[in-house]
């Protein structure tokens, strides 16, 4: 099985070395333990956008490798045709298939970075939601 990954934001735990710090008031076990909590929904965040990118520039490599397979095809294709009309034909269809081919790959890689960003905002999101609901409740025990 695989080690858990060290948090590289946490060298140290803050939480042993507050522990004797008594603050009138203040629950420091609980305030460390959001706090941590905090640094955890973070580094869960940057994986994911990490993740997502990785994605992204696997996919670029992917459409460039297919393009320059497309762009020898289309050169052979070409290099066959006899008649200027035909070649002209032919590189006006090519070149439409191209385009629509490269809106296409542009979309997928928009649509890959859109949802690795969600994701990413989406843990950070909700890990704010549940820190003021930490605060508030502090303050309600009051």
């Amino acid at each position: 099985m695989a080690q858990e990954p060290k948090n590289p934001f946490m060298p140290m735990d803050f939480s042993k070395m507050m522990a004797g710090v008594q603050m009138p008031g203040i629950d420091m076990n609980a305030m460390m333990s959001g706090y941590s909590r905090n640094i955890e929904a973070l580094t869960e965040a940057n994986r994911r956008a990490y993740e997502g990118m990785q994605a992204v520039m696997t996919r670029q490599a992917e459409i460039f490798k297919q393009t320059m397979e497309e762009a020898a095809a289309m050169s052979r294709e070409m290099a066959t045709q006899k008649k200027p009309e035909e070649m002209v034909a032919k590189q006006t269809e090519l070149a439409r298939a191209a385009f629509e081919r490269a809106l296409s790959n542009m979309r997928e890689l928009a649509e890959m970075v859109t949802k690795a960003n969600r994701e990413a905002t989406d843990v950070i999101n909700k890990r704010i939601a549940e820190s003021l609901a930490e605060v508030r409740s502090l303050y309600m025990k009051k």
